[in-house]
């Protein structure tokens, strides 16, 4: 069952579309999953539309309620309605096509929300696979991450903030078990060491590199950037 959720204020700012297509993405993802979340973006965004429609509605109407109903009453709704039945722009609803990605011999349907997305080339380090997804976002990387069985991130804290959505499989860390669906938000005040027993892939964002804490790892610091 999926218990970690964006907050309120990442839902809103993605129904606002204030958010980098990056973390747009992630919510989405996680909310083709979730019906808790489905509900709360459908009910904002409703919220939202109503907003706008009143505030176009005084810009335009109430300014001169005259000019408002003789502007109404001008509309041929019968004509407006036969045009639309009868055109032929009306769209034809398109199958959803799946897309598949391969790692180790695995292979996963991609979330609707990264189909057009580009996604570079396999890097591997250990039991590691990354596949970078091509957003151009500066300091933002975008990844999907694979984790074999058995393996795992070294523990590390984050110089900016870490997203992880989990498309398959599961893993744990210090906090507890996480699942498909699962939406973790990391900043620097986390330090964790995620392990996959039986394997997992994971949609990621991180605007800055990890950093290692422990022992030899820490000989790991100059490439924090390439796993996430």
């Amino acid at each position: 069952m999926i218990s970690h959720h964006p907050k309120f204020e990442l839902i809103q700012a993605f129904v606002n579309g204030d958010l980098p297509a990056s973390l747009s993405a992630g919510i989405a993802i996680h909310a083709d999953m979730c019906p808790v979340c489905q509900q709360t973006i459908a009910q904002f965004t409703e919220q939202v539309a109503e907003n706008s429609f009143e505030e176009e509605y005084l810009d335009r109407f109430i300014v001169d309620d005259n000019e408002a109903l003789d502007t109404i009453a001008s509309i041929d709704f019968d004509h407006m309605i036969n045009n639309i039945v009868e055109s032929s722009d009306i769209a034809v609803v398109v199958p959803k096509v799946e897309h598949t990605i391969s790692f180790n011999d695995k292979t996963y349907t991609i979330p609707a929300a990264l189909n057009s997305m580009e996604m570079g080339k396999h890097a591997h380090i250990g039991k590691l696979t990354r596949a970078r997804i091509q957003l151009n976002e500066n300091e933002i990387h975008t990844s999907l991450l694979h984790i074999q069985p058995g393996g795992g991130v070294p523990e590390h804290t984050h110089k900016g903030f870490e997203l992880t959505v989990l498309l398959a499989g599961s893993f744990h860390d210090e906090s507890g078990e996480y699942v498909k669906g699962d939406f973790i938000m990391l900043d620097s005040s986390h330090q964790h060491h995620p392990i996959s027993t039986n394997g997992c892939l994971c949609y990621t964002v991180a605007n800055d590199a990890l950093h290692f804490t422990q022992g030899i790892n820490k000989l790991l610091n100059p490439i924090g950037s390439f796993i996430y």
